[in-house]
Formats: structure tokens, C-alpha cells, sequence
């Protein structure tokens, strides 16, 4: 039986430091990216990919709030998050179907726009603290914040007022048994973009919610639902270090889940960077007993690569 895996692009993987963000730039990164996947497809492994969406979705924020000064309604985060797995899984299709073609591998590629259930009552809503959107004015915030009602805080580094909206975690993700029937097909699915939208149970029914799913744990339990025997989360360094860039940098190896669990607590682990990498990782872990990898995406395919959690 071929290995399942699921692999979480970071954002690295369409939009590098510098950059400008340019449709070009970031169809060569994702190519640059799916390259690295070569190692799986020619050893077949059954893949399905994750990845974010922040740069992306935060662009096309920017482009509601000059839209609506032309009268143009700007739209609601779940829908910019749909817009955004549009977008970005289109853009890794095309950056697969480079290599498989070059390599001549025939499979196929789907993507999901993939709604992922949370919870209405997460404490994460009493308390939003993810910034999206762009930068106001203290006038203009309290302005917004009245008309729609809108939580807006103040960037710890005085660039203005942005709004905030809730992190909440992933219970539930839609389709999932269609993802894993797909994989196991032979297709690579690409799902959970920028952690899924985020959706609430009201009336029975599915209602999205003004909220950001951390996307290393909405693919960790993509990768847990569908029996994933193999997790891996890319980032741009190729691997975990405690002391990060102190004197006493270290790199980690391998290190069990107790040993994470450690270091977290310590505060070794950047929240906004590595920290949600570490979580999804025990968590994936400790479902399944299997390893999670933390990686550069260029080091995929070497044996040694990257941090390895294990239980």
C-alpha cells in the first residue's frame, strides 16, 4: 500500500521576503516549491498539501478598502479566504504540472475550497488578537469600529490601528473523507488553503465567521482524519533551534513530543512563527504515533532533513 502524506506549504512557498507579491513572482516560488516534491511523486506516494494565505489574503483586503471608497461592498473574511484557496490552489496545479510533465508523471490534481468547522463558543472570539487588513488611524478605526461593529488594536509597533479577528481551532473539516478517497485514488488534493474557512454550526447549518484557522493545525488534522502516515510542515529555515540566533543556537534532530512540549513552555518558539508549527506537530503526533517533519522545502526528499517529533 502506497504512504499518505500531507505537507504544509509555508509561506515561503508563494511569496519570499522582498518580494513584491507580482503574479510572476509567486508562480515561481510555487514552482520552485513543487520541484521539491519530486522525491514523493517518483517514489508514489498518495500526497495531499496545505498551505497559507496570509500575504494573499491580506492583499485582497487592501483591494476591498480601495474598492469600497468607489462604492465597490467589500466582502467578509470567509469569503476573502475562498477567494484566496482559489487562487493559490490554481497556482500550485500549475506548479505541479511543470514538474509531472517535465518528469513525465501522469496524475492528476485537485483542488478543495475547503470550509473547516470551529467552535462558536472558542474562547479565541471573547478575544480576537490576528491582525488583518490594513493600517487606519485611531479616528478612522473607532469610525469603522462603530459602523460595523469590528474589534481594532492598536500595532504594538505604532503603525496605526488594524482590525483584529479571532484564531479559533479547527474541530471538523468538510469533505475530509472525499479528500482521503481522492488521495488514496492516486490524486493529489490540495485542501485546507490558509487554515479552511472558517465556519459555525447555526440552524443546522454551515455560517461563516470573521476568524483565521492557523493552517499548520487545520493540515495536522486533515493529516490525523485521513490517516496520514506522514506529516510535514515547511518553513524557511531547515530546522527547529532552541535559542534561536543567540550565542547557544542550537539545532534540533529529533526530539520527542515530551521534549517539545518542554521547549514550548520555555518560550523557545516564536508565536506568529514556530510555535503553531510545534503545536500541529504534537498534535498530529500524538494522534497517530507517527513522526511529524519540520523542514525547509528544498531539503524534502533527504532522510536526515529537517526536526523530526516523535512520541
Amino acid at each position: 500500500m502506497k504512504k499518505l502524506a500531507v505537507i504544509a506549504f509555508g509561506g515561503n512557498a508563494l511569496l519570499r521576503s522582498g518580494q513584491k507579491g507580482t503574479c510572476q513572482e509567486q508562480m515561481q516560488n510555487v514552482a520552485d516549491t513543487c520541484q521539491s516534491l519530486l522525491p514523493f511523486l517518483k517514489q508514489g506516494y498518495n500526497l495531499v498539501i496545505g498551505h497559507g494565505n496570509g500575504p494573499q489574503v491580506g492583499n485582497v483586503l487592501l483591494q476591498n478598502a480601495a474598492g469600497e471608497k468607489e462604492g465597490i461592498p467589500a466582502m467578509p473574511m470567509d469569503v476573502c479566504g475562498a477567494e484566496t484557496q482559489g487562487q493559490i490552489g490554481y497556482m500550485i496545479e500549475m506548479g505541479l504540472e511543470k514538474v509531472m510533465v517535465k518528469e513525465n508523471i501522469d496524475r492528476n490534481v485537485v483542488t478543495f475550497v475547503t470550509q473547516v468547522l470551529v467552535d462558536k463558543d472558542d474562547p479565541m472570539f471573547k478575544n480576537p488578537t490576528k491582525p488583518v487588513g490594513p493600517y487606519y488611524t485611531k479616528e478612522q478605526a473607532e469610525a469603522y469600529a462603530a459602523q460595523t461593529g469590528a474589534i481594532y488594536k492598536e500595532d504594538p509597533k505604532g503603525k496605526g490601528w488594524r482590525k483584529v479577528v479571532a484564531s479559533p481551532k479547527p474541530i471538523d473539516i468538510q469533505n475530509v473523507n472525499l479528500v482521503k478517497r481522492l488521495a488514496e485514488e492516486g490524486n493529489i488534493v490540495i485542501t485546507v488553503g490558509g487554515g479552511g474557512i472558517p465556519v459555525i454550526k447555526k440552524d443546522g447549518i454551515h455560517v461563516g465567521v470573521e476568524a483565521v484557522i492557523d493552517k499548520d493545525l487545520a493540515s495536522a488534522m486533515t493529516a490525523i482524519k485521513i490517516g496520514a502516515d506522514e506529516f510535514y510542515i515547511l518553513t524557511d529555515v531547515p530546522k527547529v533551534y532552541i535559542n534561536f540566533r543567540k550565542e547557544n543556537e542550537k539545532a534540533l534532530d529529533t526530539i520527542t513530543v515530551a521534549e517539545a512540549k518542554e521547549y514550548l513552555e520555555a518560550g523557545h518558539f516564536t508565536e506568529g512563527s514556530m510555535a503553531p508549527k510545534i503545536r500541529a506537530a504534537i498534535l498530529f503526533v500524538e494522534a497517530t504515533g507517527h513522526e511529524a517533519i519540520i523542514t525547509e522545502a528544498t531539503r524534502l526528499g533527504d532522510p536526515t532533513c529537517g526536526t523530526r517529533i516523535i512520541a
